[in-house]
């Protein structure tokens, strides 16, 4: 029995100290994430950088959840309880057993923190959603015309979604500068854009560093919808022209914008100026140049999703190993 102990006491330790290691990398690999956000969303074509965008929050919010709970079991044997239902012959241990109680103990508050913010998150966006299907729902067309001065356009998702205009906006543009207004709104639309809002919303709500993801993902899906126009009206010029115009009409009119609904997407949100000099081809940089900071940028997304989702199961598989050790098993 002393010779098992002592297999518990080596092994039990050293499975538990990689645990407790290799668990906060997940929860600090969000923070190296923005910068690179920011690169990629301007050097990559936009529907790459939308879906890259989304799943590197996803899978970073999800890493950092697996590590909150993974911090919490060492601790938790120490509960007579937990160690009974484990079948422990002693508790997971790296230390002093004050400073993983602790650990545990944090972990557990953070992880019920995120938990509640992430429900009520879901059910906002539930409840946004159901209100913009329901007045979508309420129009015989896709494109529902509201009889407002003020100007202002956006995309209302529902099944299906409907297009959302004020007579102040149609009186604002020419007839081939409503028609680009009118693609770039139909393609947030077929291209659920405000999903990918949501998920970057949600992991937001997970890890506190992935809010910053929020602005590239903006910036992406416009720039994405903006090209959707540009072929649809088989004119970039055009593009931008109407974008910018519809911008300028919005800005002097705060009131349009107080209206919209919660989950609305529109031609005149994010960085326009941006926008209409990626579409006229203005201020590139060197193609060479560019092509590299993309490269980079890409880059350094998949390896911190990579390191961080590496991490969280190399912790879950030393984490398993020390409680087969902690049983008494030997490998």
């Amino acid at each position: 029995m002393t010779g098992v102990t002592d297999v518990i006491d080596v092994t039990g330790v050293i499975d538990v100290i990689f645990v407790l290691h290799t668990a906060w990398i997940p929860l600090l690999v969000p923070f190296l994430v923005s910068p690179a956000g920011k690169r990629l969303a301007s050097n990559l074509p936009p529907r790459q950088a939308m879906w890259l965008l989304t799943a590197t929050a996803a899978g970073l919010a999800a890493a950092s959840t697996c590590a909150l709970a993974l911090l919490i079991v060492p601790g938790a044997t120490h509960l007579h309880v937990v160690a009974a239902l484990g079948d422990l012959l002693t508790p997971l241990s790296s230390g002093s057993p004050d400073s993983v109680i602790a650990t545990a103990v944090t972990a557990a508050a953070l992880l019920v923190w995120c938990t509640a913010r992430l429900v009520r998150g879901v059910r906002r966006r539930w409840t946004q959603l159901r209100h913009a299907g329901r007045l979508a729902a309420e129009a015989d067309g896709e494109l529902v015309v509201l009889p407002d001065e003020h100007p202002d356009a956006y995309a209302l998702p529902g099944t299906p979604g409907r297009i959302v205009v004020t007579t102040g906006m149609l009186r604002a543009l020419s007839a081939p500068e409503r028609e680009v207004l009118l693609a770039h709104e139909r393609a947030h639309l077929r291209e659920r854009h405000h999903l990918f809002t949501a998920v970057v919303d949600l992991a937001g709500l997970c890890h506190p560093a992935l809010r910053t993801l929020r602005e590239p993902l903006a910036y992406a899906l416009e720039r994405s919808a903006d090209e959707a126009a540009a072929g649809a009206v088989g004119s970039r010029r055009l593009t931008a022209r109407a974008i910018g115009r519809a911008a300028l009409a919005t800005r002097s009119s705060a009131a349009a914008v107080r209206t919209r609904p919660a989950s609305a997407l529109s031609a005149t949100a994010g960085p326009v100026p941006r926008r209409v000099a990626a579409l006229l081809g203005h201020g590139a940089e060197d193609r060479m140049a560019r092509h590299l900071a993309r490269r980079a940028a890409a880059l350094v997304l998949v390896a911190c999703l990579a390191l961080s989702a590496g991490a969280s199961l190399q912790a879950a598989d030393n984490l398993h190993d020390g409680i087969e050790v902690a049983q008494g098993e030997t490998r």
